[in-house]
């Protein structure tokens, strides 16, 4: 990680990074196209397959995040707090944009939003709390209280998460049968989209130095 996510890059690499987001953006649109389809939900199934590889993806950022908070505390060293920093705001991104989807998968799929999953209603909630943690956390520049946040909010979103139950939404859609074509096809776009994650976090890197540059 510290390769990945350095603070300290001229722009001319910058711009190499961002030329690297585009291909990999590029590769997860190929890949979803290109995806499997089902006999029920047909070639919706591919955007169902990202969807679901963007959540998981989500999931891992706000892991990484408390992660890199956790170590902040243990170390002291102001770069960890800006890896969390950068961490917390891809994943706020990918939270961000994981929840429009949902809402048209729900309305592609079951014909209309249904406010009362727990599945929706939860993770929107918990898109809320995290929004105020960044504004709160931004406005402040204190690099202990983002590391803390980030690592308190990580914990309560796996808890949460994994406390949550279902009505419509199926406990486990990709890995609940034995289709391999289509679990490869989902590890797949995992993969791609966890790239695009780490990606999107060392561009923001520079950003989050600049947050506590007053710090050094």
């Amino acid at each position: 990680m510290p390769a990945l996510l350095s603070s300290e890059r001229p722009v001319w690499q910058r711009s190499y990074w961002m030329i690297g987001m585009g291909i990999t953006l590029g590769l997860i649109a190929v890949a979803t196209l290109l995806g499997p389809t089902e006999r029920v939900l047909g070639t919706a199934l591919r955007l169902v397959l990202l969807h679901g590889a963007w959540v998981w993806v989500g999931k891992a950022a706000y892991a990484l995040a408390g992660v890199a908070g956790l170590v902040f505390w243990l170390t002291r060293r102001l770069v960890w707090a800006e890896r969390s920093t950068a961490l917390g705001w891809t994943a706020l991104f990918v939270w961000s944009t994981y929840l429009p989807m949902s809402l048209y998968l729900q309305i592609t799929i079951w014909g209309g939003v249904f406010w009362e999953e727990p599945r929706w209603r939860v993770p929107l909630m918990l898109w809320g709390v995290n929004l105020a943690f960044q504004i709160a956390g931004w406005l402040m520049r204190e690099p202990r209280v983002l590391a803390f946040l980030n690592a308190a909010f990580a914990g309560l979103l796996w808890w949460q998460l994994g406390a949550t139950e279902t009505i419509l939404h199926p406990q486990s859609p990709v890995f609940g049968g034995d289709a391999v074509r289509i679990q490869a096809h989902f590890v797949l776009l995992t993969l791609l989209c966890s790239l695009l994650m780490l990606q999107i976090a060392g561009v923001l890197m520079p950003t989050a130095r600049r947050l506590f540059a007053h710090l050094t």
